[in-house]
């Protein structure tokens, strides 16, 4: 009998309704210690004073480290799905942060 990979396991997540819209952010800002990363997750858009942080999380370095590796895997199958993603220039959205 194979022996299961704990990582594989099937967690049961719950989904509170208040969250399960989702928030729409179009810059991250991320700051770190030597004990945690902090990325502050920002929405900018027009017509909008200035640009509000909509939600903050803080992670171990351990788990930043497996949410990169993720990301970078759900790129790779997104591509593989609808094609390269173009860009690769850093640019914020909307003029600089702060501007009116």
């Amino acid at each position: 009998m194979a022996k299961k990979n704990p990582y594989e396991q099937q967690i049961d997540v719950e989904l509170p309704v208040e969250l399960a819209e989702g928030a729409y952010s179009n810059l991250v800002m991320i700051s770190h210690s030597p004990t945690e990363f902090v990325l502050d997750f920002i929405t900018m858009l027009p017509g909008l004073p200035k640009p509000r942080v909509i939600s903050r999380i803080v992670m171990s370095p351990e788990h930043v480290q497996n949410f990169l590796n993720a990301l970078k895997e759900n790129v790779e199958m997104y591509e593989s799905s609808f094609g390269k993603i173009k860009g690769g220039n850093i640019t914020l959205p909307f003029g600089k942060i702060g501007e009116a």
